[in-house]
């Protein structure tokens, strides 16, 4: 799978413009091309998260990433303002319901919003 995000975030008077370029592997002879097809890329969001931490950023997406196969979800890239409290994860998922899945199985840290999101040229 290729792509090539262009994303522009808006925090008061911060904004940050992402532009991410992923490529993935086949593994175990799949072809994750077919498995991925009508998967979507979504942007969650985590407000408020009291006490946030790099430590604890990079710990929850750790987790994340121990169990999203099972869910066919890959959750890709994220973002975090340690003064706000506020996370971003860049999911590529067959839907919300299950990006939203792995997060509360994994560590229970469930977004406060999901934004379906769309390459840009």
């Amino acid at each position: 799978m290729k792509c090539q995000i262009k994303l522009i975030v808006t925090l008061g008077l911060l904004a940050v413009v992402l532009l991410i370029s992923c490529t993935q592997k086949a593994e175990s002879g799949a072809d994750l091309a077919a498995v991925h097809s009508s998967n979507h890329l979504y942007m969650d969001i985590h407000k408020n998260i009291d006490g946030l931490t790099a430590e604890a950023v990079t710990g929850a997406h750790q987790k994340d990433l121990e169990i999203q196969e099972k869910y066919g979800v890959n959750y890709m890239r994220y973002w975090y303002d340690e003064e706000t409290g506020t996370v971003f994860c860049l999911v590529d998922a067959p839907s919300a319901e299950l990006a939203a899945k792995v997060h509360k199985e994994a560590h229970g840290l469930v977004a406060d919003k999901i934004i379906a999101i769309v390459e840009g040229q």
